[in-house]
């Protein structure tokens, strides 16, 4: 499947595996990519390398909280919030940091409903892998976050946290939230 991104993007992806070709009509970046695997949370060890990390993602409307694994997959240490764009400029940014950190998988938060069902922003974050996964060969898992950014925010209101404080926090602490999770579930400490 050909993938495109912009000249600019490729320049932050030099390290890809893929080979690019840049079409002078376009100045689009062309790359075989094979579609990203989505698997099963359980499944998720035994494909990752030895020392890949995960990125846990907190996708919001208007940002996307990241946080990522030591390489260990024991802890998940708050990494960014990045302000939301276009889909395109998100992913080519979150596939950017990906290779950066040597990541071989991302942990979706997927915001169910109390009762399991699964509502208009859990749709929304589905629709945004789904749109992902041809653009990367990085295995992606969902973990359910219900409750992550009301938790974190509690966490922070405790720690006497100003409103500002907490704007500029939250997003990213509540992906560090999910991936710890994550981690916990798969039982990457008690080695």
């Amino acid at each position: 499947m050909k993938v495109g991104h912009s000249i600019d993007a490729c320049a932050l992806l030099s390290t890809r595996r893929e080979p690019c070709i840049v079409t002078a009509a376009t100045s689009i970046c062309y790359a075989l990519v094979m579609p990203a695997r989505l698997v099963e949370l359980s499944e998720l060890p035994a494909i990752l390398a030895p020392s890949a990390r995960l990125i846990g993602i907190d996708l919001g409307e208007k940002t996307i909280g990241l946080a990522l694994s030591d390489v260990r997959r024991t802890i998940a240490t708050p990494l960014e919030t990045l302000k939301r764009t276009k889909f395109r400029a998100d992913a080519e940014r979150l596939l950017a940091i990906g290779r950066l950190h040597d990541v071989g998988g991302f942990v979706m938060g997927l915001p169910r409903n109390m009762d399991g069902s699964e509502g208009p922003r859990a749709r929304s974050t589905r629709a945004f892998v789904r749109n992902l996964a041809p653009m990367t060969e990085i295995a992606i898992s969902f973990w359910d976050e219900r409750l992550s950014t009301a938790a974190v925010t509690r966490i922070l209101i405790e720690a006497d946290a100003s409103r500002k404080r907490r704007a500029i926090l939250v997003d990213k602490m509540a992906a560090a939230y999910i991936l710890q999770g994550a981690l916990d579930r798969l039982g990457f400490g008690e080695r």
